[in-house]
Formats: structure tokens, sequence, C-alpha cells
């Protein structure tokens, strides 16, 4: 008998802030009704959730009505105004979380993969972030060319038997995923202990790029690329470095901006040379730069150093950030000083340390700050850590991240998955917001209060999209409207509502 999946609501002990509880899946054998992202002919499509835990991603739909309104409390989109244009809206593809997915049944994984990824019968996630070699969430620290010489390149067992499955199964779904990659290290017999002295330095990590190592570390990437490419996975995007200030971690290279500069013009002309077409983005790292005052402004530094005449810059496109220092104003600081620069959001976690099961406290403030605190401050594309772990946290590597949840964890036998607020929070913008949508903006009369966010979009259709959020205590009745029809939508206390319409 073929099993399928039906969503019910657990809920747990209720705090004062919210509880602390997520949708769980259970197997039953009944028929569970798939997201459906596309509005029918004359209506809005809504998707609500509350922090409370009692309504997530509930779909709904409201009668579009003709022409303009001049109801007080109506957000009226501007597509005059256009910002960035969206690539899109992810998680992390981990071999932890590949390892958790392939232990799920075939049909149930098949379920929650379409209700994910899909465009049309799922909440159309387009983005996946991977590791060149391992990560904290692999099965153990390993580069693709642990041997010496370049000739031992090869994909990994993590690559191969998990990772790249589960791509293609998502590929299946969506085909227009993109797929962005980093490094934790390079091969350990790249490294040395200072860029002076060049003194070998066998470590996971820690250790620096040997300089006279950039040409060999800059083919590795394009051996990895086209590994990846063989496999009917291309690679859209790639960073030097994932977090280079970071000495730590169970695997890591130390690369300040003046070494991070040396090697990215080494591997744009590499990519240009054997005609590789992936994006660039410098940086990968903290807001704060982890207080280090030599290393402000990271990307900008880069680009300085870079200059504009060197083979392969069309490739280095832009930077990107994480959140485990700072705040995401320096977004905005980044991109006026290089406005022609693109920026991302690569990563953040939730965990034991920010109370990341806990909706109650999680949902708005990582809405806020995770998904629209960055797309409104310029991230055309933004990305959280594991898609899924299980009730162990894992499996995880000594040294990296012991205490992680996943967007989504998975107990029970893998027959159960929690959801935690960054599936919420990716599935808000990704179920609206089609990969090349344009920000835009509200004209001057649109409502506005202290308990409440939005931001809207155009996406390549001509269809247009709303994400708002309200912070408050009591719901909100808003009107939406483009200039040419409107409708109702009621914003709950302390939720959120994603809507689309044509």
């Amino acid at each position: 008998m073929i099993t399928t999946l039906l969503l019910s609501m657990t809920l747990s002990a209720f705090t004062a802030c919210g509880v602390d509880s997520g949708f769980d899946i259970q197997p039953q054998e009944a028929t569970k009704t798939l997201p459906n992202p596309v509005p029918a002919a004359g209506e809005a499509r809504t998707f609500t959730s509350t922090a409370n835990g009692y309504t997530m991603l509930r779909q709904g739909s409201a009668a579009l009505r003709a022409g303009n309104t001049m109801a007080p409390t109506t957000i009226q989109v501007d597509p005059a105004k256009e910002y960035q244009t969206m690539d899109g809206f992810g998680f992390a593809i981990t071999y932890s979380t590949c390892y958790n997915l392939l232990k799920m049944e075939p049909e149930a994984r098949a379920a929650f993969l379409k209700q994910t990824y899909s465009p049309t019968q799922g909440y159309g996630v387009s983005y996946a972030r991977i590791s060149i070699g391992c990560n904290d969430f692999s099965s153990t620290e390993y580069s693709l060319c642990d041997t010496k010489g370049l000739e031992n390149f090869a994909l990994y067992k993590d690559e191969k038997d998990y990772v790249l499955p589960i791509l293609k199964e998502i590929l299946a779904i969506n085909p227009d995923l993109k797929v962005i990659a980093a490094p934790w290290t390079c091969p350990k017999w790249m490294k040395v202990k200072d860029v002076r002295t060049k003194k070998a330095f066998d470590s996971w990590t820690d250790g620096h790029l040997n300089p006279d190592m950039r040409a060999d570390y800059a083919a590795y990437f394009v051996k990895f690329v086209q590994a990846m490419k063989a496999e009917g996975v291309d690679i859209y995007a790639v960073s030097p470095q994932n977090e280079p200030l970071n000495k730590a971690n169970c695997a890591s290279l130390y690369m300040p901006w003046d070494e991070q500069a040396a090697f990215v013009k080494e591997l744009a002309a590499a990519f240009k040379k054997n005609n590789v077409a992936t994006k660039i983005y410098v940086f990968d790292h903290n807001y704060n730069y982890d207080n280090d005052k030599e290393q402000n402004d990271y990307p900008i530094k880069v680009y300085n150093a870079l200059g504009k005449d060197y083979e392969g810059s069309e490739l280095v496109v832009g930077a990107a950030y994480h959140d485990y220092g700072g705040t995401n104003d320096e977004l905005t600081d980044i991109h006026s000083q290089a406005a022609d620069k693109e920026l991302i959001f690569s990563e953040s976690s939730i965990g034991v340390w920010n109370d990341g099961r806990n909706l109650g406290k999680r949902l708005l403030e990582d809405m806020k700050n995770v998904t629209l605190g960055t797309v409104n401050r310029w991230c055309k594309a933004v990305l959280v850590w594991n898609l899924m772990l299980d009730e162990k946290m894992g499996p995880n590597l000594d040294g990296g991240c012991q205490t992680c949840y996943g967007a989504v964890d998975i107990y029970n036998n893998y027959q159960t998955l929690r959801y935690n607020s960054h599936y919420y929070i990716i599935c808000h913008l990704s179920s609206v917001v089609r990969p090349g949508a344009k920000r835009i903006g509200t004209a001057l009369r649109s409502y506005t209060s202290g308990s409440l966010l939005y931001t809207a979009f155009l996406n390549p259709d001509g269809s247009k999209a709303v994400v708002v959020i309200n912070s408050g205590d009591s719901d909100l009745n808003v009107t939406v409207s483009d200039g040419n029809s409107h409708f109702p939508v009621s914003v709950p206390a302390q939720g959120v509502v994603s809507t689309t319409w044509k």
C-alpha cells in the first residue's frame, strides 16, 4: 500500500510568547492537498501563518474587485519603482540533509520534495546551496582531491551517494533550480601556515591557501563544476570560501580580503578560459567581519583590488553574507558603495542558542531579519542552512555546529516531520515570488503602521506579489491594490500573509 502524507497540527505547551511547536507530518492513509501557488482567474492566492502555530501556510483566495480603491488601509504596489531582480529562495542541501531524506520512505520523500520545490504543486523553492568537499554536516572531513595532484580529483561518496541523488530528485520536480557551491577548505596539500614562509600546514582547520597553488586551486573549482555538470547538475554560482574569516569549524581556510582578491582573479580567469559561466560571489561571511577592523567592507576591498580590467571580470558579480554577527544594515552600506554589484544572503541557522523550535519567538523575527530584511536591503537571493536534520541535530561532525536545528527536523524512525521557522520563512517568499521577479515599490499613499512590514514584487509572467508581516497584537484588515484591481487581506496578529494575483 502506498502511504501518503497528511498535514496535522501538533500543539504543545504554550508560553507567553507562543508555542514551542511546528507542523508535524504523520503517515496516514489519506490524500493531502498539495499547495497551489497559481491563483485562478479573477482571484488572488494567499498563504497565511501565525506565530502561535495554529495556522501555518494556510492556503486561501480572495476575489479581485475591478478598479482602484481609496480605502485608508490600502497597500498599493507601484511597478514603476524597480529594485533588484530576484534569483530565488532556498536551503542548504548537505550530506546530513540528504542522509535523512534518504531514510524516509520513497513515497513520503517524493511528497515532501514536491510540496517544497514544485512551482505549480508546491511552494516553489528555487535555490540550493551545497559544499565543494566537506562541511560541518558531512560524513567526515575531506576534499575532492586529498591525494596531491589534480589528476586525483574525484567526487566523494557524500556527493555520489547522497547529495547528487537528492539534487536529481529535486531537479526532476523543479528543473530551474539554481545551485550555489562553496568550499569549507582547500585540499590540505594546498595549505600553508602563512603566505610569507609558505610552510606546509597539515590541518583541516585554519591555514592559508599557498600563493603558489592559486592556479591549481582555480583548476580544482573548474573540475568541480565540470564533474557536477557531467552528473546533470549545473552550478549556477560559487563563492571562493565559506566564512573566510573563520579559522575554526570542522574544516576551514583563513582567507583575508587581499588573499581572496588574488585567488578570485585566478578563479575568474580559469572559468573564462574553460568556458565556465558560473557566477562568483565574494566574501560569504558575517555582517560584522568577525570584528576584525582590517576586514571591514571586505567585498569592497576585493573589488578595488581586482579593478575592472581582468580576465573573467564579468563573472565576479557580487558578495554573499551570513548573519552570525552584526546586522543586515551592512547590506545597505555595501550596496551604497558598489551599486553595480549583486548581494545575496547565503546562510542563517536556528538552534538551541536562539530557541529555534519556538515559532512564537522565531517566525516573525526570522521573517523580519532573514527574508524581508535582506530582500529590502538589495539581496536577490535568500538561503538558510540545513533543509533537514534529525532529532539529535545531525548527523554532524565534531568541531561544527552541534546545536543546530534544521528548517525541518525528522523524528520517529524517519516518519514524523517537524517544521521550524526557517521552512516557513523561505516558503512564504518562494510561494509567491518567482525567479526573475523584480522587487518593486509601493505608492506613497500606501498604509503604514509600526506593526506592519511588507514588500512587493512583479513576477516575470506579469503577476504581482506582496508579503506582509503584522507584528502587532491585533489583526489588521488591509486592501491590496495594483491600481486596476484590489482585494481584501486579513493579516492576523503576529502573523504573515503572502499573496499573488494577476
